[in-house]
């Protein structure tokens, strides 16, 4: 066949596809102009299909329209034009027009000049489109993985508006604004790859088969831990009904026509057809499907770049017997597998592929899905480019603030706001407590929860423990002080949330308790014959005349003569001894009882068998005669 009919074929491809589809969504950001005034205000722009956006993030920089190279279709160093940021001065967001070469190549020449965005105006008064990569065929795209930028297309009365002020010597200052770019309602993240089992497409199945395997394990472990939820799918066009039984469907098709694919190689004569990757895609799909009743979705990671390893056009491999192979390899069901593929050759619908194509248009704010390989993350289609570090940023920018996995928070991907100033955030430097929070998209001041204890406040100027064993934790924010062997403390372990300093002492609590002078303020010791002295937290009280101190009773005991207290003593040891004769005495008539009652029960039992010379004899049997 030759390239006039599969370029018909092609676009007839193109046009069912736009038909039957027929809304594609443009992904936008907030672009806000701060200064000058005249212009100030919040403007949308379409995100580009390539370079880096900044999802979840926002990036501030200051507005240059160079005076040649305008739409940066060469090297500005032909030009000795430098966009590099100086020290203390805003990052360069480069203005160019639209025209005359590439987006890509407008982004990359004003990287290498040292851009820190571009924007993009348009040339002509048109709704906002997406700026993408070009075609293979048609540019040299080694640079294409090597856009690291953002990118915005702007309106052209906007770019207009800039132009214009900064003709006048304003100074034009701006914010890229992608923090609602990906909905983030909650601790998941929902996401679609729509791919693609081709390896013979040239430069995109090369950056696609590459981030498969880059984004494979933060993709397992995302999937594993419950933070997201993901789903591959696969783009298919259908033949037109005149053309069903045409050669060119035959051999880019199955299942008569319904579910078809471009030839790989563009080239009907030689390699496989169109129906060979549509059937690799099915199988893909099956896999996933099997997986995903069997609880491990993320096994699908697996089998797709083993495939794309072992199985692979160029060497001959992309069979169904090398799929098989690494179906078994990985304790995949295959009879499930080939089951749920069916017949390709049959005249009937097949569910899957059916499904598939239902699910290429576009559902609320999505939007149909043309363009191969293309990520959704909630709903919302990823623009940027398809690389591991990128794609991160538009899935963690995805969560609900706060709920995002640690894989997000990783210094490669955010900054972390609380290692300066404590993120303007309440710290406890002496306890290492704080309440500044890291998330993705910033940072959040929030009283934390320590080993149990929750701690309450604004989090920004102030945040105490409470409940119980709150004491624990920082001492509950309540005074404390250690002196010698004697340590206080105003923090009450139980339910109660405020300080007080304890008993002696007197102040807030939380600062400071100072002792009470118990002696000086006379509260205690104030017998006749009582002696006070103060010390850190208590009062030591003492009696003159060596007479005993009652605590309970504030008072001393005993008379203050000292012949008194001499006589008491003479009683004592009196009543003493007293005692211990009478104890002696006691003993002595205890023990003649025992005796005498020893001797009575000796003779009783004597008296049993011998007559005691004190008794009569007794008289035996009589017998009358």
């Amino acid at each position: 066949m030759n390239q006039g009919k599969l370029g018909f074929l092609t676009l007839s491809f193109l046009l069912i596809l736009s038909v039957a589809l027929g809304r594609f969504v443009v992904e936008k950001n907030s672009l806000k102009v701060t200064s000058p005034d005249s212009i100030k205000g919040i403007y949308e722009c379409a995100i580009g299909n390539f370079g880096v956006p900044q999802y979840g993030g926002t990036l501030v920089g200051t507005v240059v329209y160079p005076n040649s190279n305008q739409k940066a279709c060469k090297s500005y160093s032909d030009f000795d034009v430098s966009f590099k940021s100086r020290a203390g001065h805003l990052p360069t967001f480069v203005l160019i027009d639209r025209g005359d070469c590439f987006f890509t190549l407008k982004a990359w020449i004003a990287q290498q000049a040292g851009a820190a965005a571009i924007l993009v105006a348009d040339n002509k008064a048109e709704p906002l489109i997406t700026m993408d990569t070009p075609e293979e065929d048609k540019s040299d795209a080694d640079y294409l993985q090597n856009i690291t930028i953002p990118s915005a297309l702007i309106t052209k009365s906007l770019g207009d508006s800039l132009k214009s002020a900064l003709s006048k010597g304003d100074m034009v200052n701006m914010k890229l604004d992608w923090t609602e770019s990906v909905p983030h309602p909650d601790e998941r993240v929902e996401y679609e790859l729509w791919t693609n089992s081709n390896d013979q497409c040239g430069k995109k199945c090369d950056t696609q088969i590459e981030f498969l395997k880059n984004f494979k394990g933060a993709a397992q472990i995302l999937e594993k831990g419950g933070h997201t939820q993901f789903t591959p799918h696969y783009i298919t066009w259908y033949c037109p009904e005149a053309f069903t039984l045409s050669k060119q469907c035959k051999s880019q098709c199955i299942n008569h026509g319904r579910y078809c694919a471009p030839d790989p190689e563009q080239d009907f004569t030689k390699g496989y057809d169109g129906k060979d990757v549509v059937v690799q895609n099915l199988r893909q799909a099956c896999v996933y499907r099997v997986l995903n009743e069997t609880g491990k979705p993320w096994v699908w990671w697996d089998y797709v770049t083993d495939f794309a390893i072992r199985c692979p056009m160029k060497d001959k491999k992309y069979t169904k017997e090398c799929a098989d192979e690494i179906i078994k390899s990985l304790d995949i069901d295959l009879k499930k597998v080939d089951k749920c593929i069916g017949d390709p050759d049959a005249d009937v619908e097949n569910s899957i592929l059916k499904a598939e194509q239902e699910s290429q248009v576009g559902k609320g704010s999505r939007g149909d899905v043309t363009i191969l390989p293309t990520l959704v993350v909630n709903n919302r289609q990823y623009r940027g480019k398809l690389e591991k570090g990128a794609v991160l940023k538009a899935m963690c920018s995805g969560f609900q603030e706060s709920t995002e996995p640690a894989i997000c928070l990783a210094e490669d991907l955010e900054t972390n706001e609380c290692l300066e100033n404590n993120g303007g955030c309440w710290q406890d430097k002496a306890s290492n407590i704080t309440a500044c929070r890291d998330t993705y998209r910033g940072r959040l001041c929030v009283c934390p929860t320590v080993q149990g204890v929750k701690f309450s406040g604004d989090g920004y100027t102030h945040c105490r423990a409470s409940g119980a064993l709150h004491c624990g934790i920082n001492n509950g924010g309540c005074w404390r002080e250690t002196r010698g062997s004697y340590t206080y403390s105003a923090c009450v372990d139980d339910h109660s949330n405020g300080c007080k300093c304890p008993l002696g002492f007197k102040g807030d609590g939380v600062k400071s308790c100072e002792d009470v002078d118990e002696c000086k303020e006379k509260t205690v010791c104030q017998c006749p014959d009582c002696k006070c002295k103060n010390t850190w937290g208590s009062y030591e009280c003492s009696c003159k005349n060596g007479l005993l101190y009652m605590r309970e009773h504030d008072t001393c005991i005993g008379s203050s003569k000292v012949g008194t207290t001499k006589l008491s003593w003479s009683f004592l040891w009196i009543l003493i001894i007293g005692v211990g004769v009478a104890g002696l005495a006691g003993y002595a008539v205890y023990k003649y009882r025992i005796r005498s009652y020893m001797d009575a029960e000796i003779r009783g039992i004597m008296a049993q068998y011998m007559p005691l010379e004190s008794q009569p004899t007794p008289s035996g049997p009589h017998m009358d005669i």
